[in-house]
């Protein structure tokens, strides 16, 4: 008696922790993040080297208050000729919530590039809420000079950039 009821706690504090490690992006494994579902329709998708690059500098401009997360603020500053990098998530649903980002960057000439997961978008951000999309905007605060790596990764994400 005494045995199964040590055992059922084991396995209650088992599952909180997997619970727990489950949704903390950054003990996300690789096995782990590779399974997420990204939508058909994105396109860029940044590889894992190009994601860990990406993350990096959201997470120095966001110490800066270089970064505008979510959709109507990143729709609201392209549309008012904001410059950047645009970052959006892949696996967004339903996916009419960004559906139409991607073609207000291009008419707006801002490069932009989708990543594996929500999760991993919002924790670059130093926030525990899973954001759909990011525009890193060096220009935002006119005393402060670009995020560290952030001419580099324009250039690789313009590479990327799909041509029609």
């Amino acid at each position: 008696m005494l045995r199964s009821l040590v055992g059922s706690e084991m396995c209650i504090r088992d599952r909180y922790q997997r619970r727990v490690r489950g949704t903390a992006p950054s003990t996300m494994s690789d096995d782990e993040a590779s399974d997420v579902q990204v939508q058909p329709f994105a396109q860029p998708l940044a590889d894992g080297k190009l994601s860990k690059k990406i993350f990096k500098c959201i997470k120095k401009a966001t110490k800066s208050k270089q970064v505008l997360r979510g959709v109507k603020e990143v729709v609201k500053a392209v549309r008012k000729g904001q410059k950047g990098i645009c970052v959006i998530a892949g696996n967004i649903s339903p996916m009419d919530v960004i559906s139409h980002l991607p073609i207000l960057c291009e008419e707006n000439h801002v490069p932009y590039i989708y990543v594996n997961a929500k999760e991993e978008l919002g924790a670059a951000a130093l926030t525990k809420r899973p954001t759909s999309c990011m525009l890193i905007a060096p220009k935002l605060k006119k005393d402060l000079e670009s995020p560290e790596g952030f001419d580099e990764l324009l250039k690789k994400i313009k590479k990327e950039q799909l041509e029609y």
